[in-house]
């Protein structure tokens, strides 16, 4: 063995300890200097062992081994690439650091660290914990929905040409078919070549068993790239050469340039936005001097111009000043001193405000207190809907410190936002339910407007969270305070109020003294026999209507229903057509003129002759926003009509322009889904349609009538929220329901008891806590043996709690055949005990031979 001066053999770190300082003693000056030495060499000499969560549905982390090199950069929240499998590489994010290896498998070597800094924080791991165990999904599910796509890396198969066997490459050559020696050929003038890159130049889809064969001869092996899939956004910024930034030589230069007066044009602009501005971006630069392209180019090719390409933003940015001078009435700041009284008890205060009572303005102020301390805040909506319109009123009042946060944006915007958030640029943020997964370091309060909107649920894919409740517990870990906010709130989150674990704050009047809309309801069935009845508007709806729009005020109406119509049907053999992988009819659509599957995206021309029995008489029944708009045109041609619905708002803009559009005044009328029901506020709305009110109530779901009056009141709110009394329409052939009444009489309170006492005796939430368990399977036969016996082995556990197997309102989606189990589990019993036997019995289930290929999905809290 050696004994170099770093050669410590095999003696321990004692040993080295007392030979460090007459070894090392001239190298390092003193005694001292050479025990730090040996320490960090020992220390970075440490086995360590990361435990990361993958993004895949895995129910376990794994366990990686960190090479001595990389222990210092490796830190808990940090990105690490890791080998998945046999070829599959993954970005993961390290949730602990041990020096115990895993028991049951030998751990790989972590590959690289991604990051510097830690890109999450310890209380988003608390948060994906928790949901990991209250919505028994998979870690690997929550960190796949909580990071930006952005975020997470992308493993690229990548073929490379062996350079060390030319010998072997010779003698491999004469057996090479002809397009192994293309392949051959290429790699020996671009040296590596993506899996997508080899099938285009070769000109088929299947290219593996050519590469194998390449692999097998020795001649090309496979390499796994990581690409980060985020790219800064560069632009082009103009400087000016050094040389004519000196006096004389730029007299000079104007005196060369006089016979180029476009070049002249924009050296001059240069000049006067140099003053204003250290480098000047070559768009303005161009837009402004109008010296076009090709002068431009000219400069640059002079060298007079240099052009450096610089990261910059992809969001908007609000340069605008803080102006918080608004003054808030009576009733709002005795709200906002009865939640801050709340704070003092609760870490949670539902403020239950009736539409247009100012809840936003006491938010304001909320929001400015909690940065004043130095904090952060969240503001949660239930849709992008609400944030475009919101986020103009709110961003006046905090300027560039404010953020949007949704889907809508794309994935380099997302990552720009999350490091917004983690370096503290945003103090507050708006964003619909994905917005909690955001790195917070310093949230102080979180506000969800519209508490009660069940958009805060996620359906689908895994975890189904409740964003809500997610916020609560989200402000729990930071010992932030929360405000559930909501003109109709949802009857847990009153029932907990009411019961004490949530303060309560009421404000029963509009701001600025403005009176509740006055509503009136019309029987569709007394209008239709008595043939006032103009395709689906009453009399008094056309009249109001008309009325309205002389008095140059505008009208939202409400159907909820999309498309044109819900089913087409033969007259004669009563054939409908069906979506081919789902258990529904397809709703005709006129823009596409086509028949859509609102389930799975399925879409297939319209028929005119019935492919059963030949017969032309095809019928429409049913109607949705699209016909509502088509018919309302032909009543009243010179009225400026927009909708606004999933349909109308695919595009990143669209949204933004309707309703820029109707709140400029540009548009008369809005027709809309439940989007104009979620807190648009529009100063120039005084008459609200609702074209079908029954289509609420008979919907076979325990909640059917707390969303029914929710949606009417919210819908009615939108009404006369300015100077003038707004009026409401209701069309209704049950114009009697009680919900109808409750929402026109405006008795949330009687409406809650009624609900209240319903659900007591049936055994629904709040009394009980509910889980669904969709079990789903292509062949129909199997998946119902299977759900009997899931159901069976269940019910053994659990007793009467567990019902079903039984056939879901849709019982086929994407050609999977669904049955549901539900388990109703009572209050005194521990949730907690319900679940694990759950995840146990699932387990079991999955594990058995003949129901491995049966998904079994859970849906904890399914409301």
């Amino acid at each position: 063995m050696s004994s170099g001066p770093l050669d410590i053999g095999e003696g321990s770190e004692e040993n080295f300890g007392e030979l460090s300082g007459e070894r090392f003693g001239g190298l390092f000056g003193t005694q001292e200097n050479a025990e730090k030495y040996s320490t960090e060499l020992f220390k970075e000499r440490e086995t360590l062992f990361v435990e990361v969560i993958l993004p895949l549905s895995l129910a376990k982390n794994y366990m990686y081994r960190v090479p001595f090199e990389l222990n210092e950069q490796t830190e808990v929240g940090k990105r690490v690439v890791v080998q998945f499998g046999k070829n599959k590489i993954y970005t993961a994010l390290i949730k602990s650091i041990s020096q115990t290896a895993p028991e049951h498998y030998q751990a790989k070597y972590i590959i690289d660290v991604v990051d510097e800094h830690p890109i999450i924080t310890p209380q988003q791991l608390q948060l994906w914990d928790w949901m990991t165990n209250y919505y028994l999904c998979n870690e690997g599910d929550v960190m796949s929905a909580a990071l930006p796509t952005g975020l997470k890396l992308a493993s690229e198969t990548i073929i490379v040409l062996k350079e060390d066997n030319d010998s072997e490459t010779e003698e491999s050559e004469e057996v090479l078919t002809e397009k192994e020696a293309a392949l051959i050929t290429a790699l020996n003038s671009q040296k590596r070549l993506t899996i997508d890159e080899v099938s285009v130049l070769l000109g088929q889809k299947t290219v593996y068993p050519i590469i194998n064969s390449l692999i097998e001869k020795g001649l090309i092996y496979i390499a796994e790239e990581v690409v980060e899939k985020y790219k800064p956004l560069l632009k082009s910024f103009v400087s000016l050469n050094p040389f004519y930034q000196e006096e004389e030589h730029l007299k000079e230069l104007f005196s060369i340039l006089e016979r180029a007066p476009k070049q002249l044009n924009a050296l001059l602009t240069f000049i006067k936005l140099y003053r204003q501005q250290d480098l000047i971006p070559k768009q303005q630069l161009l837009e402004e001097s109008d010296c076009g392209q090709a002068a431009f180019k000219a400069l640059q090719d002079k060298e007079i111009f240099k052009v450096v390409k610089r990261p910059v933003s992809r969001l908007k940015e609000n340069e605008d000043d803080f102006i918080l001078n608004f003054e808030l009435s009576e009733v709002q700041n005795k709200a906002l001193a009865q939640i801050e009284a709340g704070f003092e008890e609760k870490d949670v205060v539902l403020l239950h405000g009736i539409t247009a009572s100012g809840k936003t303005q006491v938010y304001i102020k909320l929001i400015e207190k909690a940065i004043e301390k130095g904090g952060q805040v969240l503001f949660l909506l239930p849709e992008i809907a609400l944030t475009t319109q919101i986020v103009q009123r709110i961003q006046r009042y905090f300027g560039d410190a404010i953020g949007v946060y949704h889907s809508k944006f794309n994935n380099n915007e997302r990552v720009e936002i999350w490091n917004k958030v983690l370096n503290g640029k945003y103090r507050v943020v708006l964003g619909a339910r994905s917005a909690v997964f955001l790195p917070f370091k310093e949230l102080k309060l979180i506000v969800v407007d519209e508490e009660h909107e069940s958009s805060y649920k996620q359906q689908e894919p895994s975890p189904r969270y409740q964003a809500r409740d997610v916020a609560v517990l989200l402000a729990h870990l930071h010992q932030a305070k929360a405000v559930l906010g909501s003109a109709t709130p949802s009857i847990e989150s009153y029932y907990n109020a009411v019961n004490n674990k949530y303060g309560l704050v009421t404000m029963n009047e509009r701001f600025g003294g403005v009176e509740l809309p006055l509503h009136e309801v019309v029987s569709i069935s007394e209008e239709t026999k008595k043939k006032k009845m103009v395709s689906y508007f009453s009399s008094k709806l056309i009249d109001e209507i008309a009325y309205t729009m002389e008095q140059k005020e505008q009208v939202i109406l409400f159907q909820n229903r999309r498309g044109y119509a819900t089913i087409l049907i033969c007259a004669t053999c009563g054939y409908a057509p069906k979506c081919v992988s789902c258990d529904v009819s397809l709703t005709y659509h006129k823009t596409s003129g086509k028949l859509h599957c609102h389930y799975c995206g399925y879409h297939q021309s319209s028929i005119n002759i019935c492919p059963a029995c030949g017969s032309v008489h095809i019928e429409q029944k049913g109607f949705g926003t699209e016909r509502v708009e088509e018919e309302l045109s032909l009543i009243f041609p010179e009225a400026k009509i927009a909708r606004l619905d999933v349909d109308s708002t695919r595009t990143k803009n669209g949204l933004m322009q309707i309703i820029t559009d109707f709140q400029d005044k540009k548009t008369d009328i809005l027709i809309g889904t439940q989007m104009v029901a979620k807190g648009l506020d529009f100063d120039n709305v005084t008459l609200i349609g609702v074209i079908n009110a029954d289509t609420l109530f008979n919907y076979p779901d325990f909640r059917a009538f707390e969303r029914s009056y929710q949606l009417l009141a919210q819908v009615a709110g939108r009404a006369g929220r300015r100077d003038k009394q707004g009026k409401v329409i209701i069309q209704a052939y049950d114009d009697q329901h009680r919900i109808i009444r409750q929402v026109i009489d405006n008795k949330y309170l009687e409406m809650y008891n009624d609900e209240l006492t319903e659900r007591r005796q049936f055994l629904y939430p709040p009394f009980t806590r509910m889980i669904f368990i969709n079990i789903k399977h292509k062949d129909q036969d199997l998946l119902n043996v299977a759900a009997q016996r899931f159901a069976t082995v269940l019910r053994g556990q659990l007793g009467r709690r567990v019902l079903g197997p039984e056939q879901p309102m849709v019982s086929r989606i994407r050609n999977y055949y669904i049955k549901q189990v539900i388990i109703k589990a009572d209050k005194e019993s521990s949730i907690q005990k319900v679940k694990s036997i759950l995840k146990e019995t699932i387990l079991q289930f999955q594990s058995e031979k003949d129901f491995r290929a049966v998904n079994i999905q859970v849906d904890v809290d399914p409301y």
